[in-house]
């Protein structure tokens, strides 16, 4: 495909994400299929536009003067592509395929944009009006960089599976990519993101990932299970176990000691938890099934860790799922912050004296962090807030109130949240 063709498919594809309201992934998998023609390079570079414009979906629009799918498209090969003004006429006007040759205005704008340092925080930032107040609570006068940092592309972040494997052994079996250590985590490796038109490293096409050596898990996300601190021997449920990236984090810590029990209010994610476990060669799992019933009879007042990785509005992602930023709603966060008192709730009955609860949320709002937290020790007064990490690479990245707080723009991960909270041991005042 020339780039004229490619553009109008972009066009095309953020048209059915805006007006048929498709997630991002379906609709270009009814492109893909649509279009055989299309080989491995122009479907990376369609992916790659539409996600870039879904990123500075706003910013995009303020600086074009025009809110359509065409002008963001327009303005994110001419401002986060760096194409020149050339070039981008060229492949609007190519005939037969190009989505039509640029007007007068659109010439203008891409030209001479408006001044971004001009517009409001929430669009130089790429949000919604209503997350102003929240995003001011979490980052104060730096919350427009903040948020800016989550409109960038992700690197790919591996996790090396101890269980199997060193660091080592892990980055000579994944040559010739080019992968490097993160100097966070011994086993967290990382390779950069690549640029919007290329094609991202085909990890799990490497042997060592098929011999179940490594792991996709971002660097947040590991972080945040790393909080859970020694862990080898214990009694560990992870309540929210989802598609279970932190729960084989956790098996791969605890060593094949102690037990580790997954569960999830939806029994299909837990499909993935069981295949992948099997691969990386986890021996400590029992999966606990919704569709049982009393799913989690037995483990009342037994475990030492509750690992509580929330349901959330999910704003840490939203590098990898930019257009949920402009499908969250006021309503949506509501529901998700009562959703977390609920799972908070629940995870209390579980615990042992002197058991923690690990709340990990994917977000960077308040409202469903610091809020949330204190709002549960107004509901337990006995339980006490620990420090959420004390490794000397990570305590750089405690908050005031001894909470995990990572961003992109501060420890180069997805947004996260980490709170550690401790009930009395018995016997205690």
């Amino acid at each position: 495909m020339r780039d004229g063709g490619r553009l109008t498919a972009a066009i095309e594809v953020l048209t059915e994400i805006e007006t048929r309201h498709r997630p991002v992934r379906l609709a270009l998998k009814s492109w893909g299929d649509s279009a055989r023609y299309a080989g491995a390079k122009d479907r990376a570079w369609v992916s790659g536009l539409v996600l870039d414009v879904l990123r500075r979906r706003r910013s995009l629009g303020w600086r074009m003067e025009d809110d359509s799918v065409r002008a963001a498209a327009l303005g994110a090969l001419a401002f986060a592509w760096d194409w020149p003004l050339e070039r981008i006429a060229e492949a609007a006007g190519e005939a037969p395929h190009g989505p039509g040759a640029l007007t007068e205005a659109e010439r203008a704008r891409l030209a001479q944009p408006r001044d971004l340092a001009e517009a409001p925080a929430p669009v130089r930032g790429d949000y919604p009006d209503w997350l102003e107040a929240g995003f001011a609570r979490a980052f104060g006068e730096d919350r427009v960089v903040e948020v800016q940092a989550l409109a960038q592309r992700a690197p790919i972040d591996l996790r090396v599976n101890r269980l199997k494997t060193g660091p080592g052994k892990a980055m000579k079996a994944l040559q010739p990519l080019p992968v490097r250590a993160t100097g966070v985590l011994l086993e967290a490796l990382r390779i950069d993101a690549p640029q919007a038109d290329e094609r991202a490293a085909a990890v799990e096409a490497m042997p060592a990932f098929v011999k179940g050596w490594l792991e996709v898990q971002d660097l947040g996300s590991q972080i945040a299970a790393a909080c859970a601190g020694e862990v080898k021997g214990r009694q560990v449920l992870d309540l929210c176990a989802g598609g279970g990236g932190k729960t084989l984090a956790l098996a791969a810590a605890m060593d094949s000691t102690g037990q580790i029990y997954a569960y999830d209010a939806d029994a299909r994610r837990l499909t993935d938890t069981i295949r992948r476990a099997e691969r990386a060669g986890v021996r400590n799992l029992q999966v606990r099934s919704p569709v049982k019933p009393d799913a989690l009879k037995g483990l009342d007042g037994r475990m030492d860790l509750v690992f509580v990785d929330a349901p959330c509005s999910g704003p840490g992602s939203w590098r990898r799922h930019p257009a949920t930023k402009w499908r969250l709603t006021p309503q949506a966060l509501e529901r998700r912050t009562a959703d977390q008192d609920a799972v908070l709730d629940h995870a209390v009955q579980f615990l042992k004296p002197g058991g923690r609860i690990v709340y990990v949320t994917c977000s960077v709002l308040p409202e469903e962090d610091e809020d949330r937290v204190a709002a549960f020790l107004t509901r337990h007064p006995e339980f006490a807030v620990r420090p959420a990490t004390d490794d000397p690479n990570l305590v750089r990245f405690l908050t005031p109130d001894h909470y995990l707080r990572l961003s992109p723009r501060s420890s180069g991960t997805d947004g996260f949240f980490v709170a550690i909270l401790e009930k009395p041991a018995k016997g205690a005042p």
